[in-house]
């Protein structure tokens, strides 16, 4: 143990003799060849994976067979392979991040407890964290909205943060970014990211693991790097190598380039309907072909970042000379640029469009993709522009709440006046996320086209919340440069933050007279963003349907002020003269586009934007924290709980047991997400959660958001399952967190509290594609203290199924050609899982064996890996780690 824990970048054994020196600039670094092992048909992406096996190698058989499988690597599906990856840093932010530090806060007083050194609970790997999914859109539309949300983000979250500034002070390697900086990814690509990293002589590629999946948007600079949860973050920043199957690599060809008036996004809804229809769930993908020269570093960025929505672990671009343009255009220095490229092209990571090898390839002709968006409930549910209006209308059915009229239509007076909006009427119009704001030449598109309406007299209907939220300081500089603010303003797109807010559902309340016509008329409303995510009750809990689309249509959506409308056909409005506007006579021109962003963006807006980033503002210089090793809970704060998975720590994990007796606490359909299992956005206060809150003291109207809770057991073990849309079997006939407890309707809480008070274990049966979405570690937090045991789907995304794992959840799968529905499950049952006690005596059964009632059938026990059945045994990673480190602090006092 006391070898595995180690904050080393690279070990001292070199069995396949590839240590080398690389001399760049007067200066020699260590390296570990790959010319001189690898295969040169290796993907680009599994070079990487190589190179970190070989720098952390251990002389062990199991290190040298890891290191051979990628040597000899065909493209065939390896099924047996499996790698332990070590990151070169670990990424979070402030949602993940604070039950990350909280759980090694509750570490240290573990070890503490047991007569330890608190100390030794410590970061290894280099962990940064990014304040930035806290700040929510309250208010909109003027100037000083901003300014409010702020002042708003502090009243509400100061305790959290000071919690950050203690964890920054009592650990080693642990730096923040404060609040209001921009969104993590985006300043990950433009400043954090350095693509070789330089560390104790040694020069490698950048390995970068992040609590939130969309760190992805950093492959699109050539950084291999995908989302993890929180709690194997916990244990990389501790030390622990990240256990994996040796994925396949998806080879996507792009060849052409995109059409005039068809955007990046356009481009990356249609990769995301491509290749969820291939199937890419657990691969890498890696781009390539004569396409990317076509492909700026924000645009590859871009795609990068919705590689969760395709599904895949990874969604690789690789370094050219336009990532040397983008790395000196943003501020990295000349000699860093000079030894990304030397090293980049010793390794045989430079671009190369021809001889390598994938397991399975696709194409995409870029000239091929047209003007789209998505929605209204999934990122891969892509339609054209031209068919945007009847896929509205054919999907409206299955929007409406129960009984609601499709012709309902509501009253609205606003601004002195009354106006009439039915279902499909636009209440959200945001211009957010990383996603697209990293993106220049969408960004502008957008100012452009406000500012074409608006010199034709156009406005954005009065019944819109209009938003504009940058992941960067960047862009607004850039939009003051090129005179596009006043436009954008004059459509009510005013600055309302620095960070996620409507991509993650910090979208805040809708105008109250479009609220209460929602609530009183049951209308359908739809929100259209920018963003990458629109599950459902993702955005906003009374906005039903929601769209994801490029900036400038997000502009044009919140002028039409509805989905009823075809864009391509049908005019936005009349001008001063009553002559009637297509989006065609104001979409902004390609080269005019072009132009701004060559003269209105410049290198030094990144520098000086940068120049203080771990600094803050007075606000949060102002903070106090405590100065302590252990941290000091309060036990009446309502942000802040200790951790109780380790309040009956033992030195030695307790045998596996069957799972006896259990009852399915909910039974679910396909394609639920994280956001469905633990919602991030407001807590209503007719909830589990919003009641508990309420009785402490806490006003309705600071309740915040669960995500802000996160910190806090007690809040997000009620907010389990509590997604407002959310649709449970055992309770067909309501919406919600709700189920079925002995023939009672209940809420989910309440029924597992009934459960846990006959000790009756519980499990989850769900379908397909269970837990798409966000790498949100509350997902697996929360039914483990509901009591859940076991989870028996169709099929797993892959972080969740970790996530399980990680939280001492057993995922189970049906077997092929199975489901409920084919075996007869109703849910109502009572379930005995057997043929896990082998676990305990180095055995994993391939299967267990399910019996519900009368009904005997297998399924497949998905622990993919011998860590993985470590950590199950273990009951889950945080336990497995600090049994780890007591273990290793014991041998090293022994020697």
């Amino acid at each position: 143990m006391s070898g595995t824990l180690t904050g080393t970048v690279a070990s001292e054994h070199d069995d396949f003799g590839t240590r080398d020196r690389l001399d760049v600039g007067g200066k020699r670094w260590n390296v570990h060849r790959l010319d001189t092992i690898a295969p040169a048909h290796l993907p680009l992406s599994l070079r990487v994976v190589l190179e970190n096996l070989l720098r952390h190698q251990d002389g062990s058989g199991h290190s040298a067979a890891q290191i051979e499988a990628l040597r000899t690597w065909d493209g065939e599906r390896d099924s047996g392979t499996v790698v332990e990856l070590r990151p070169s840093r670990v990424f979070l932010h402030d949602t993940n991040g604070v039950p990350a530090v909280a759980d090694l806060a509750a570490m240290r007083d573990a070890v503490a407890a047991l007569g330890g050194d608190p100390g030794l609970v410590n970061p290894l790997v280099p962990a940064e964290l990014v304040i930035d999914h806290s700040v929510i859109a309250d208010e909109f539309g003027h100037t000083k909205a901003r300014l409010h949300n702020v002042e708003l983000e502090y009243l509400r979250n100061s305790e959290r943060y000071e919690f950050l500034r203690w964890g920054q002070k009592a650990f080693r390697h642990f730096t923040v970014v404060p609040p209001g900086t921009g969104i993590m990814h985006q300043i990950n690509l433009e400043r954090l990211a350095q693509v070789v990293t330089v560390r104790d002589g040694w020069v490698f590629p950048d390995v970068c693991l992040g609590t939130d999946s969309h760190t992805t948007m950093v492959n699109g600079l050539g950084v291999l790097g995908w989302g993890i949860g929180g709690i194997e973050a916990e244990a990389a920043m501790l030390g622990q190598s990240l256990s994996f199957p040796l994925p396949e690599v998806v080879g996507v060809r792009l060849d052409g380039v995109l059409p005039a008036a068809v955007t990046t996004t356009d481009l990356v809804l249609t990769l995301t309907e491509l290749l969820r229809a291939h199937g890419v769930v657990g691969k890498i993908v890696e781009f390539h072909g004569p396409g990317l020269d076509a492909l700026t570093v924000e645009d590859r960025a871009t795609i990068a970042n919705m590689s969760p929505e395709f599904g895949s672990t990874a969604g690789f671009f690789p370094i050219d000379d336009e990532t040397l343009r983008y790395l000196r255009f943003t501020g990295r220095p000349d000699d860093h640029v000079a030894l990304v490229e030397a090293y980049a092209k010793m390794q045989g990571l430079w671009r190369r469009d021809r001889g390598l090898w994938f397991s399975s390839d696709l194409r995409l002709d870029l000239t091929t993709v047209v003007p789209s968006l998505a929605g209204p409930r999934r990122p891969q549910d892509r339609t054209p522009l031209t068919r945007a209006r009847s896929t509205f209308q054919q999907t409206l059915p299955q929007t409406l709440a129960a009984g609601t009229d499709p012709s309902a239509q509501a009253s609205v007076h606003l601004d002195g006046t009354e106006h009439r909006i039915g279902h499909g009427a636009v209440a959200i119009a945001a211009i957010t996320s990383c996603t697209n704001t990293s993106n220049p030449a969408v960004m502008v598109a957008a100012g452009l086209l406000a500012r074409n309406a608006a010199e034709r007299g156009l406005t954005r209907a009065p019944w819109v919340k209009t938003t504009l939220s940058p992941g960067s300081r960047v862009v607004m500089d850039y939009y003051a440069d090129a005179g596009l603010t006043p436009h954008l303003e004059a459509l009510g797109f005013h600055l309302a933050g620095f960070g996620c807010m409507t991509c993650i559902g910090a979208s805040g309340p809708l105008i109250p007279e479009v609220s209460e016509a929602v609530r009183d008329h049951g209308l359908s409303v739809a929100a259209v963003l920018s963003g990458n995510r629109n599950f459902e009750g993702r955005i906003q809990p009374e906005v039903r349907m929601n769209y994801l689309a490029s900036p400038p249509l997000v502009v044009a959506y919140a002028i039409a002020g509805t989905m009823d409308i075809d864009l391509t056909r049908e005019p936005l409005g009349h001008d001063q003269d009553g002559r009637p506007v297509l989006l065609a006579d104001i979409w902004p021109d390609e080269h005019e586009v072009a132009d701004i962003v060559a003269t209105s963006l410049r290198p030094e807006m990144f520098t000086t934007a940068y120049e203080s980033v771990f600094d803050g503002d007075a606000r949060w210089r102002d903070l106090s924290a405590p100065q302590s090793r252990l941290f000091p809970w309060n036990p009446a704060s309502t942000y802040l709980r200790k951790p109780t998975h380790l309040d009956d720590f033992t030195r030695r994990p307790r045998p596996v047991q069957d799972i006896e007796g259990a009852r399915v606490l909910v039974k679910l359909g396909d394609s639920v997400t994280t956001d469905h299992i633990s919602p991030a956005g407001a807590i209503p206060a007719r909830t589990p959660a919003g009641e508990h809150l309420t009785r402490l003291g806490v006003p309705a109207d600071q309740l915040n958001t669960y995500a802000s809770r996160r910190g806090n057991h007690e809040v997000m073990m009620r907010g389990a399952f509590a997604n407002v849309r959310l649709r449970n079997h055992l309770t067909p006939d309501v919406e919600g967190g709700y189920t079925n407890c002995d023939g009672t309707t209940t809420t989910i809480y309440e029924a597992a509290e009934t459960y846990r008070r006959v000790s009756t274990p519980v499990i989850v049966i769900a379908g397909r594609n269970y837990g798409a979405g966000s790498s949100r570690d509350w997902a697996a937090k929360g039914p483990t203290l509901l009591g859940v045991r076991a989870v028996l789907a169709c099929d797993f995304e892959r972080i969740h199924r970790s996530n399980l794992v990680g939280m001492g959840i057993l995922p189970l799968q049906f077997l092929d050609g199975q489901d409920a529905d084919t075996l007869g499950l109703t849910g109502h049952e009572t379930y005995t899982i057997t043929g896990l006690t082998a676990l305990d005596n180095d055995v994993v059964p391939l299967t267990a064996t399910v019996t519900a009632n009368g009904t005997v059938f297998q399924a497949r026990i998905r622990l993919d890996t011998p860590r993985e059945v470590d950590y199950y045994r273990n009951g889950g990673i945080t336990p497995y780690v600090l049994r780890e480190l007591l273990t290793g602090k014991a041998e090293a006092e022994a020697t």
